[in-house]
């Protein structure tokens, strides 16, 4: 009697493991096989729901909208092609300077520019020869600042020798040799500076 109960025994313990192994290994398949079925289903729905979070942000306009973003556009646009953020080759650029005689027309290094008081308006520059070793033409294609707007029309009026010399409102342009940035030394006497303003700036 106490043997058959024994042996119920063992046999009842046999069972219940070979049970608990045939669950164990069942239950590893499913949840640590990289190729599950329930694994790729969420794979597949990835893109779908970003998909849609994009196009639900474009459609209400939202911080990940791309509809959005608006192009950046350059103050001034150039005369020419090519790469907008630098003036093309050949062009000088024209500025309003603060300096001591006020604001004044200058270059964009900062040269105050002078008129002399012996040419006409619309006429040919009269500094030549030595005046002009002095006093050098303002050459090359005007354009105005970005920051700037001149009451005033840029032009260029053929000089001595065929140089091409930037005007201001038709009376020919130029600058100092030898002089410092932003310095007004040369006005006086026969030479003038352009008088601008403040409101000339845009600010």
């Amino acid at each position: 009697m106490r043997k058959t109960g024994l042996a119920a025994a063992t046999g009842l313990g046999s069972l219940v493991l070979l049970l608990a192994a045939c669950g164990g290994s069942g239950s590893n398949t499913a949840a640590g096989s990289p190729t599950s079925v329930p694994a790729a289903s969420s794979a597949a729905s990835a893109p779908a729901s970003s998909a849609t979070a994009v196009a639900t942000a474009t459609k209400t306009g939202g911080k990940g909208s791309t509809s959005s973003a608006k192009p950046h556009k350059s103050v001034a646009p150039l005369p020419s092609g090519g790469d907008q953020s630098i003036p093309p080759v050949g062009t000088t650029v024209m500025i309003v300077q603060k300096s001591a005689n006020g604001y004044v027309l200058a270059r964009a290094d900062h040269q105050v520019v002078y008129t002399y008081s012996k040419d006409t308006k619309g006429g040919k520059p009269t500094c030549t020869g030595a005046c002009a070793e002095a006093w050098p033409p303002v050459k090359g294609i005007p354009q105005a600042g970005p920051a700037d707007v001149f009451p005033g029309q840029f032009g260029l009026v053929t000089g001595a020798g065929g140089v091409k010399q930037i005007t201001y409102d038709g009376y020919p342009l130029y600058v100092l040799k030898g002089a410092k940035p932003f310095s007004t030394a040369g006005a006086g006497g026969s030479w003038h500076v352009v008088p601008l303003s403040a409101s000339d700036i845009r600010t």
